[in-house]
């Protein structure tokens, strides 16, 4: 039976993060001979090489070494939660946890649901990784995230998901438009064919709108191209063009001034799924868990 201890994992943590003996020995007060020792005893026990050593490059992960990474902090994750159990503080959540979200999504319901979490549980330091849907998928595959809160576009295999919300998809168009003053401020796409468009240009994001086209049978006049959403909103507001997108802005006035005028779409378009998303080989820890039902909970008294 092979052996090893959960000091060489969480060493082995700190190096893989840090890339250095050196920097993981000044993190985890201990000497580098101590960390030193303890990697080459780990990698002697399995009976692989985890990290790959270079005078150039320093310390990298092996192939082996980054699966064992992602495997090695669910572990010890679990292990931290036997330890509140045993000492009767099952119900007293500490630690670390990382949510990934995609970047349109953070200014919606976000800073409410962190609100609620802290004070839930004001033992557990949350910090969020923004980015993009296709980068979220890596953040998690790579265990830089526990779950993310994300668009359902383009979810590769290997994940499990949890539907929160369906966002039907809406135009935006600069105050004075014409379409602005249509019956019951209803629009079919068709109706803005030629018409310069401000694409919100984010991967997986970007096929999903092209995608809405396509099924209207429109050819975008793609004027401008933008990842920022607030971006996107300033150019329409100023008469650039009209914009394709899902989650609707409570204040009609974005950054640039001006004012941009919603519209429903009469045409049957599939919505974005907002969902929570985590790799579905790692156990979630009692922080994703309690994270995942603050989340719920705000979703679903949203819809109510």
């Amino acid at each position: 039976m092979r052996h090893f201890t959960l000091t060489q994992l969480r060493y082995f943590t700190a190096v893989a993060e840090l890339e250095s003996m050196t920097r993981a020995a000044t993190r985890l007060l201990v000497s580098q001979s101590a960390v030193s020792t303890a990697m080459a005893e780990l990698e002697r026990t399995l009976g692989s090489q985890l990290f790959l050593r270079s005078p150039s490059t320093g310390l990298k992960l092996t192939p082996t070494g980054r699966k064992f990474a992602l495997d090695v902090k669910g572990f010890l994750d679990h292990a931290d939660s036997l330890f509140e159990s045993a000492y009767g503080a099952a119900e007293m959540l500490s630690g670390e946890l990382t949510v990934g979200v995609f970047s349109p999504l953070a200014s919606f319901r976000l800073p409410a649901i962190l609100k609620a979490f802290e004070v839930m549980h004001p033992g557990v330091d949350v910090t969020f990784l923004e980015a993009d849907l296709a980068s979220l998928q890596t953040a998690l595959r790579e265990g830089h995230c526990d779950l993310a809160l994300m668009y359902g576009h383009g979810l590769g295999s290997g994940f499990s998901s949890q539907v929160l919300e369906r966002v039907p998809p809406h135009i935006i168009v600069p105050e004075g438009h014409a379409a602005a003053k249509a019956p019951g401020q209803e629009i079919a796409l068709c109706d803005l064919a030629g018409e310069p468009l401000i694409l919100l240009d984010l991967p997986h994001s970007r096929e999903y709108y092209e995608g809405l086209f396509g099924l209207a049978g429109v050819v975008p006049n793609v004027r401008h191209r933008f990842a920022g959403y607030e971006t996107v909103r300033s150019f329409v507001a100023q008469g650039h063009g009209y914009a394709l997108l899902n989650q609707r802005v409570y204040n009609d006035v974005p950054y640039s001034g001006g004012r941009v005028v919603p519209l429903r779409l009469t045409d049957e378009f599939p919505p974005s799924e907002v969902m929570l998303v985590r790799l579905r080989s790692s156990l979630p820890t009692r922080r994703a868990l309690a994270f995942e039902e603050i989340c719920r909970r705000l979703y679903g008294a949203a819809r109510d």
